[in-house]
């Protein structure tokens, strides 16, 4: 989950993968409910200038940008703020925690370079937003949550949209969920100084793994790490600031 800064873009590494799904899978729902009347709720002008935006800033993958369309991204930010959930900025939700600002949430699927069959794994569910967006793309989601506020609300947010192919656990999310594992790609939405080393584990053989790695108080970068048969390869992404990955599961919250 991104601080209120957001990410600096690069449209030179904005560039979406080689080949983008046929189709979202069967597991994802068909299109998620449309949410209550408001007068504070954006307009179809609002979303329309949001995909372009991203379009603009180098997101070409067209099934990243249909998932985009179709999640409801003013249903995961507080009500407060649903006038400005297309706005290209990190929200705050509970927790001392935010909702990332589009663009990198879109940067950063469209990086895992998904298929319909794959299972994922989410380090970092917050308000349920970017694991929603996977489930239009995967098969599965397996997002872990170590605030249990936010996992609750959360899951219950994704049920009642339909986004029955997410599954959210409360835990340690630099532990990753073994019980789940192998996954074919891993998302960490938290910076860390290194990737944890259950997370890599857990990454089955080919898989792709995207994390902002890089101090609390320094320079960040998204990273896409490929399992190989015999280690790993690294690829250093884009500058971002990002809230730092916390050990254990919160005692309190």
């Amino acid at each position: 989950m991104m601080t209120g800064q957001g990410g600096k873009r690069d449209n030179s590494q904005g560039k979406g993968p080689d080949k983008a799904p046929d189709k979202a899978p069967n597991t994802g729902p068909d299109h998620g409910p449309a949410g209550p009347p408001s007068a504070d709720r954006p307009g179809d002008n609002q979303r329309m200038r949001f995909l372009l935006d991203l379009r603009r800033a180098g997101i070409s993958d067209q099934a990243v940008l249909r998932a985009l369309e179709e999640v409801p991204r003013e249903r995961f930010v507080p009500s407060p703020m649903q006038g400005r959930a297309y706005a290209d900025q990190a929200l705050p939700i509970d927790c001392g925690q935010t909702i990332s600002q589009p663009y990198v949430v879109a940067y950063m699927t469209e990086k895992l370079e998904l298929r319909p069959h794959h299972r994922v794994l989410e380090i970092g569910t917050g308000s349920g937003y970017q694991a929603a967006i996977l489930s239009r793309l995967a098969r599965q989601v397996v997002s872990i949550e170590r605030y249990a506020t936010l996992a609750q609300v959360a899951r219950e947010r994704l049920q009642a949209l339909g986004y029955r192919n997410v599954e959210v656990l409360t835990g340690d999310g630099m532990a990753g969920a073994p019980d789940h594992a192998p996954f074919d790609r891993v998302i960490v939405t938290a910076a860390a100084q290194e990737v944890p080393q259950p997370l890599i584990d857990q990454l089955a053989v080919g898989g792709i793994l995207i994390a902002p790695l890089g101090p609390q108080e320094g320079a960040q970068h998204l990273t896409k790490v490929t399992k190989t048969e015999t280690g790993e390869t690294r690829e250093a992404l884009i500058a971002v600031r990002f809230v730092p990955l916390l050990p254990g599961k919160a005692q309190q919250l």
